[in-house]
């Protein structure tokens, strides 16, 4: 392991490959990173201010935040005897995050490879010049059928396209390479073995709580290709302004490991070492590195903090262009420092290609030590510039600034802390109420005589109001004068609370309305119940635009699916190109038919365009089912015709197709 060096600014990257290479090169590195996101001259650190932030938003998503700020704001000068209320949040917050969430699950897609690469293309035009052949030259086609008994056609002349519109669809509908549907096949795979969906839930969930979300690609030849949720709070990533992460030259994550898990990850690690580790409790209570910076969370001394790394930097490809005897040219690789004399009789040049690299990197939060330093296996980089590199994270924050976060859950917070305050205002009020009493005067029901000799007692005069609601009463006392108590039993109405509960659930819903207008999340789609007054047509509409009011969450989800796919359709061909992984892979496709692993066999050899084909929303389904069932009454189309149509998810497409088989009919 390499001392760390005192300095913790990042390293020039204007040296020399070897140096870059090294280990001490590496060092300079993980201490810049680790004191950009540790370091602290007052306050919290970086790293521990987002990591509070992100579990302050997760309270407030669950209906879990802490209760003190309500305590403080009643209590009077923190005295809270007088109080006897249940302080328990009111979980407003949680579910405008599930109907945000669970409405972007229900949203499917397909992920589609378009293959471009030279070979693929001509393959496909190939395939377009044919069927243009055939529409043009279907009469002399035709006739020379007839007359010879020869089928000239490339193509099935039932299926053969009228026009160009009509070939379009097809192309887009229909025609798929064999190499294509492989590589989807192969997609989906590697999807399904890494259970994505129920990744891409909790990506949805970190976006819309705390407006980031990140997922981790690789490969290893235990796994083979792997997709892994990363926690937001556990990343470092150098400054960007970009939603989309797309500058980054480093990115890490913080991850907690046993000693034991740390000794089998880097089993060069020598007793002493590990001795040393445990005994300064790395990680553990104890005050860390230079001082700046403590424990995240916890104290138990069997557990590390290691912080994993990726650093872009660029490497120089120099070659030597030798000239043989015979005149031609040979290129010979070199060192970048290798320099040519500037003799002009010499028979070589030199010729140099600048390419992104990435070096990865472990190292132990608070210590002096690097675990690992290294040029990265496997990197992706995409087929169309191979000097280009992708780092295996991807991240997004769709309402990112000045790397500021801002999510649907914060712009909620203050409207659900006075929720909750009203809350606590209206048990207050309602423990004060006291029920409506009577008023029973005791000198007026002396004065009663009753006239059967039976008394006319308090206990007599309250059963007869209660049961009866009658009162019997003089008007005159027994001297003959104006009698003050005619009336023995009044009903006293304590009249107090009642305005105040009416201005409390006022406040409570002004408070919740506030909540809906600051996330888009209206009454049509929040789970209340519909207005009664309200047309359909409009309830529809405000749900549609809830939808687009949320739709960066979905976007943001999408996004990571994309890109991810690229990721791993890039790793595919770099598993198929080595031996030690392309039979266990392909062999993992053993539920697709023989057919299409022949394909498979040959992905490394193809370029593909990823793109995602998400099915329409019930809005634009509907929309399109009106279409259909408009045609369906003129009898423009066949039920058969409604059913492929349905099938179709572009809904573009689907309404080409559906003018076609209303002309194709008419």
């Amino acid at each position: 392991m390499a001392k760390s060096h005192p300095t913790g600014l990042f390293p020039s990257q204007a040296v020399s490959d070897a140096e870059k290479a090294s280990l001490e090169y590496g060092t300079k590195v993980g201490i810049a990173i680790e004191s950009e996101w540790f370091k602290r001259d007052s306050g919290t650190s970086r790293y521990q201010s987002n990591r509070e932030n992100f579990h302050r938003l997760r309270l407030y998503a669950r209906g879990e935040q802490s209760i003190q700020k309500y305590k403080d704001e009643l209590s009077i000068n923190g005295d809270l005897s007088y109080l006897n209320l249940d302080w328990k949040p009111v979980p407003i917050i949680p579910k405008f995050v599930d109907i945000v969430v669970n409405g972007i699950a229900e949203r499917m897609y397909d992920i589609k490879a378009y293959s471009q690469d030279p070979s693929s293309v001509k393959q496909r035009t190939n395939y377009m010049e044919n069927i243009l052949r055939d529409m043009k030259s279907k009469e002399y086609i035709d006739t020379v059928n007839n007359v010879l008994g020869v089928n000239t056609y490339n193509t099935d002349p039932k299926k053969l396209p009228s026009d160009e519109t009509e070939l379009s669809v097809h192309m887009q509908l229909d025609y798929k390479q064999g190499i294509e549907i492989a590589q989807e096949e192969a997609l989906s795979n590697v999807f399904d073995l890494n259970k994505y969906e129920l990744v891409k839930r909790r990506l949805d969930y970190d976006v819309a709580v705390l407006g980031m979300a990140c997922v981790k690609n690789g490969f290893n030849k235990a796994e083979g290709i792997t997709i892994n949720y990363v926690d937001p709070s556990d990343i470092v990533y150098s400054y960007t302004e970009s939603p989309y992460f797309d500058d980054l030259y480093y990115v890490g994550e913080i991850k907690k490991i046993s000693i034991v898990e740390l000794k089998k990850q880097y089993p060069d690690l020598t007793d002493d070492e590990i001795a040393t580790i445990e005994k300064n409790g790395y990680g553990s209570g104890h005050l860390l590195y230079n001082k700046s910076y403590g424990a995240i969370d916890g104290d138990d001394e069997g557990f590390v903090y290691v912080l994993y790394f990726e650093y872009k930097t660029y490497k120089n490809q120099t070659y030597k262009i030798k000239e043989t005897a015979t005149g031609g040219k040979k290129p010979i690789k070199k060192e970048d420092t290798f320099n040519p004399p500037a003799d002009q009789r010499s028979r070589f040049e030199k010729i140099n290609r600048t390419i992104e690299t990435l070096y990865t990197g472990a190292k132990i939060i608070g210590s002096e030590n690097l675990l690992e330093w290294k040029l990265a296996e496997n990197m992706t980089r995409p087929k169309s510039d191979t000097t280009k590199v992708q780092m295996s994270y991807n991240i997004v924050a769709p309402r990112m600034y000045k790397g500021r976060l801002e999510s649907l859950v914060s712009r909620m917070t203050t409207f659900a802390d006075m929720i909750q305050l009203t809350h606590l205002k209206l048990q207050q009020v309602l423990a004060r109420m006291v029920p409506d009493g009577v008023f029973l005067d005791a000198d007026g029901i002396a004065e009663v005589d009753l006239g059967n000799g039976t008394n006319y007692n308090p206990q007599e005069a309250l059963n007869m109001f209660f049961q009866t609601g009658s009162v019997i009463g003089r008007s005159m006392t027994q001297d003959g004068e104006f009698n003050n108590g005619r009336v023995p039993i009044q009903e006293l109405q304590s009249g107090n609370g009642g305005g105040k509960i009416s201005a409390l659930i006022t406040a409570y819903n002004y408070y919740l309305q506030n909540m809906r207008d600051v996330t888009g999340l209206n009454e049509a789609r929040d789970g209340s119940i519909p207005d009664k007054n309200a047309l359909v047509g409009l309830q529809k509409l405000a749900a549609a635009n809830s939808n687009t009011a949320t739709r960066h969450v979905l976007q943001s989800g999408l996004y990571l699916t994309l890109k991810t796919a690229e990721a791993v359709s890039l790793r595919i061909s770099d598993v198929l190109e080595y031996a030690n992984t392309n039979n266990s892979f392909i062999n993992s496709l053993g539920r697709f038919n023989v057919a299409n692993l022949e394909e498979v066999a040959e992905l490394h050899l193809h370029d593909f365009g990823i793109f995602l084909e998400l099915a329409p929303d019930e809005e634009e389904k509907q929309l399109l089912e009106n279409n259909i069932q408009a045609a369906l009454a003129q009898q423009s189309i066949h039920l058969e015709d409604a059913i492929d149509i349905r099938e179709i998810k572009n809904l573009k497409l689907a309404n080409q197709v559906l003018k076609l088989r209303r002309k194709a009919k008419s």
